[in-house]
């Protein structure tokens, strides 16, 4: 299968993150994992295919300038939350499929929620155009079309320093379909 999938996870620690980029690095869909940190003196040894990108903050208008830069595949797995995550068998590839639509831009879908070693469901509801919020729950993995992704960023013209990713959900809905996948996907 072709490595379709850049993937861009927050750095929150070294070893934070083992276990999801190894299970990341086997997907056959993943080509390159970038770690996204405002920390600019961190020393560690990354898997190949793994990289640190220095952003200047957690949610600004240039992170999001930098992933579209950075991102060389059909597709970009965003990850917004900074414990790991689990990946359910087939998602990427599912996620993808989703994408394949031809006015489809984003997908996000259901997932689980396991603390204390108890598993429980966590439904996300359906966008709806004029009902977005800047609350609004899309999940923390969130997979784009990068050639929507790029041509949203190219119109953010505001230099925000917290509210990028939802000034780029606003530039994608008004040209393209942000789609929920009824299924759960994912466990984090």
């Amino acid at each position: 299968m072709n490595k379709t999938v850049t993937c861009f996870l927050p750095y929150g620690s070294e070893n934070q993150f083992d276990k999801t980029i190894s299970e990341l690095l086997t997907c056959p869909s993943i080509d390159q994992i970038f770690l996204l940190s405002a920390q600019t003196d961190i020393k560690i040894e990354l898997p190949d295919r793994c990289h640190l990108l220095p952003v200047s903050s957690a949610d600004s208008t240039e992170k999001y300038k930098q992933i579209a830069q950075h991102t060389d595949t059909p597709y970009a797995l965003i990850y917004t939350q900074t414990h790991p995550f689990e990946l359910g068998y087939m998602a990427v590839e599912r996620m993808c499929d989703y994408l394949s639509a031809p006015q489809c831009c984003m997908v996000y879908a259901d997932h689980y929620q396991v603390a204390e070693g108890v598993q429980k469901n966590a439904p996300v509801i359906d966008y709806q155009p004029g009902s977005l919020r800047d609350d609004f729950n899309f999940g923390s993995v969130l997979l784009y079309k990068a050639s929507a992704l790029k041509e949203a960023v190219s119109r953010m013209k505001a230099d925000y320093q917290f509210a990028g990713l939802y000034d780029l959900r606003l530039k994608l809905s008004q040209k393209e379909a942000l789609v929920h996948i009824n299924e759960y996907l994912y466990s984090e």
